[in-house]
């Protein structure tokens, strides 16, 4: 039996070779925004999204290569999101997968156009035929990717954490940033291998009820590491939530708290998974591995 590391490995490789093909070789004027559009996405991450997209795909017999220009699609997005969080704007991290964040290996300016230029290219792959020949489908992919990672998404959640600095967040208020911050993307990529199949709404909301468990659990996660993780594992700054004065789970639970919160959402999360009346083991170890990683 193939292991779950073992098939993300799989697909973290073949979503290297895709999104290779897909960002612009550096040339002419250009070349080093294209740089930093390549230093930002490749050779790095666990590629979890582009996974999900992947296995998602598998309950609903969508083509390989339909999968994993979704999955190349939202991983850009990602990686715009990273190459911005990472500003001194926002975060002002000094690292990001164990080597200079963006903005210190070129500058802020062209940090900033590599993030607009990813985001731009992740719709690009979406809207075109390769990804499907139906164009309501790549309309429903585009329209739900730009909602995950928007104002009703990643950026108002990111918003929100902004706004939360030094200030008391209750319990629902946190909650409600991290549905928003982490887990909006991580739910599209669990549904968008059922939008890809067509599959029924009722396959689609269990998937977007797993997702949102999914979500919370990796922010959770997230948030432990940055107290009691390694930053030689991580490959980031570590301690950057409480220096901000950032509300989190663990900050209102404890870690024990938070541990305990993780174990609730696992139990959760497979009951989502049981409402789809078959076994999708894959789902489940996804789950697992989320909130036992160590970066």
């Amino acid at each position: 039996m193939v292991s779950l590391a073992e098939r993300m490995a799989t697909v973290a490789e073949a979503i290297e070779l895709a999104l290779d093909r897909l960002l612009p070789r550096p040339s002419g004027g250009q070349a080093r925004l294209q740089e930093a559009m390549r230093y930002a996405t490749l050779g790095g991450g666990k590629r979890l999204r582009p996974f999900l997209v992947a296995a998602g795909a598998e309950l609903f017999d969508v083509p390989r290569a339909q999968a994993l220009r979704a999955g190349a699609a939202v991983e850009l997005i990602h990686a715009y999101s990273l190459v911005h969080d990472d500003l001194p704007a926002m975060d002002d991290a000094l690292t990001r997968r164990g080597r200079p964040s963006c903005h210190r290996q070129f500058d802020e300016a062209t940090a900033i156009l590599a993030g607009d230029a990813l985001q731009s290219l992740a719709f690009e792959v979406l809207a075109a035929p390769a990804t499907h020949p139906d164009p309501a489908v790549r309309c429903a992919l585009v329209q739900e990717l730009a909602q995950a990672a928007g104002v009703a998404g990643m950026c108002g959640g990111q918003m929100i954490d902004l706004e939360a600095e030094g200030r008391a967040l209750s319990m629902d208020q946190v909650l409600e940033l991290q549905r928003l911050k982490t887990g909006a993307l991580l739910g599209f990529a669990c549904e968008a291998g059922a939008i890809l199949g067509q599959a029924p709404a009722a396959a689609r909301a269990v998937l977007r009820a797993y997702a949102a468990d999914l979500g919370l659990a990796f922010q959770i996660q997230d948030d432990l590491l940055d107290v009691t993780g390694d930053a030689k594992v991580t490959g980031k700054d570590l301690g950057r939530d409480a220096a901000a004065g950032k509300a989190t789970v663990v900050g209102l639970l404890g870690v024990d708290g938070a541990r305990g919160r993780l174990r609730e959402l696992s139990a959760s999360a497979n009951r989502q998974l049981d409402r789809l009346g078959r076994e999708v083991p894959v789902l489940r170890q996804v789950f697992e591995f989320v909130i036992s990683r160590s970066n």
